[in-house]
């Protein structure tokens, strides 16, 4: 019982420390710091990428909202891959006025796999762009995207992840549960990381990357996430990614459970693979370059699954050392409690703080804000469960709403 109960201790002092430095992280993102100056003051030209498998229902909106930039339309192309397509989703992107590549390969069927092709394309074209951005198909774009990304780009940054917003918050308390969450990584994650000098994570879609970044390899990625992927791959080589408040993106989020929990596996197998192949990047990385950036680069990785897991093993300790008689069946509940009541209401807490930060209205999120301990409860039995069970097949996820750009600005 003496050992177990070091061992119990210990593995708080872990879970505490840990926290506590993401808190203190979060914190930096309610300061407010001046804006990078401008290196150079240029008009680069952009490649828009939109990978697409059988997108025919929202490919249109997201095109119209790229066409309405306040950019010059001569100095950005819009590319659609209609990646394994059976629908009309590339009679409607040519006709909208995009450049459509179809690819055909079942062997492949990834976004990563997808822009891996497309790339390597316009590699070997030297195709005369600056940089390009990447966008899921469901999403909408705000009509300053590129403007902002442009500033970016201006200030020496060269992967820069945009605001990623989302279309259709109140359609579901699933589809709440994924704004409350995105907003959170936002703020709490991307923001403060960035004004600390940290580095932020491409998140999926809505981000720029600087075309010569690729020239030399190409995109490189095999896992599920290949955002996260490219992400640590970066941060390896001691690159810090950038963070655009302005440049924003509003994606569609699934309103079903049946979907949700495809799509969080997913992540979560993916999320698993990049653990697999990069920590010992990471581990070496902080060894040779010893800054905070590689440091908290590995943090994040360690810090999901792994610390999942040491908190199942603390819980088991628990209950080992109860039936051992070596606590009693109050200080037990106590134990579990305070790892219960701050899952239960802390994350409703930090949603009502970060709709009342960035101004989104509360009142039709209610229900959301309520479920939202179990949005995130659910993810947590999605963690264990990939733990003995990984899934690896991609399942696209059906649009049920047609949201134009006027809609949500």
């Amino acid at each position: 019982m003496e050992y177990l109960y070091i061992l119990q201790q210990a593995i708080v002092w872990i879970i505490t420390l840990f926290w506590l430095y993401q808190v203190l992280i979060s914190i930096c993102s309610l300061v407010k710091l001046k804006d990078k100056p401008l290196l150079i003051n240029k008009e680069h030209k952009f490649m828009t990428i939109i990978p697409a498998h059988n997108e025919e229902s929202v490919i249109g909106n997201l095109i119209e909202s790229l066409n309405k930039q306040n950019y010059p339309r001569e100095l950005y192309d819009i590319y659609v891959i209609a990646d394994n397509c059976t629908d009309r989703t590339a009679e409607i992107a040519t006709n909208l006025g995009a450049i459509v590549y179809k690819r055909n390969d079942e062997e492949g069927h990834t976004k990563g796999h997808a822009l891996q092709w497309f790339l390597s394309k316009k590699i070997k074209e030297n195709a005369n762009y600056d940089a390009f951005c990447v966008f899921d198909a469901d999403n909408i774009v705000d009509r300053d995207f590129l403007k902002n990304m442009n500033k970016k780009l201006c200030q020496g940054e060269e992967v820069v992840q945009g605001y990623r917003d989302i279309k259709n918050p109140t359609d579901s308390w699933i589809a709440s549960g994924y704004a409350i969450f995105y907003w959170m990584m936002n703020r709490f994650y991307h923001l403060a990381r960035y004004n600390l000098g940290l580095s932020p994570l491409i998140n999926g879609t809505g981000f720029m990357v600087k075309f010569d970044v690729i020239k030399p390899d190409g995109w490189q990625t095999c896992t599920l996430t290949e955002d996260i992927e490219f992400s640590l791959q970066r941060i390896i080589a001691g690159k810090k990614l950038g963070w655009s408040t302005d440049a924003i993106v509003y994606d569609e989020q699934p309103v079903g459970f049946k979907q949700s929990w495809s799509q969080r596996s997913r992540w979560t197998v993916g999320h698993i693979q990049c653990m697999s192949k990069y920590t010992k990047g990471l581990i070496k990385s902080v060894k040779e370059n010893k800054t905070l950036v590689t440091f908290d680069g590995l943090l994040y990785i360690v810090g999901s699954i792994p610390m999942f897991i040491t908190t199942l093993i603390l819980l088991l300790i628990n209950a080992i050392m109860y039936m051992g008689k070596g606590m009693t069946r109050l200080a037990l509940i106590q134990n579990y409690l305070m790892y219960i009541i701050p899952t239960f209401l802390l994350p409703i807490i930090t949603g009502i703080i970060i709709m009342k930060l960035d101004k989104k209205p509360i009142k039709p999120m209610i229900k959301g804000l309520l479920c939202y301990p179990l949005f995130l409860g659910s993810w947590l039995v999605i963690n264990f469960k990939c733990l003995f069970k990984r899934e690896t097949n991609w399942e696209k996820i059906e649009h049920v709403r047609d949201i134009k750009i006027n809609e949500v600005i």
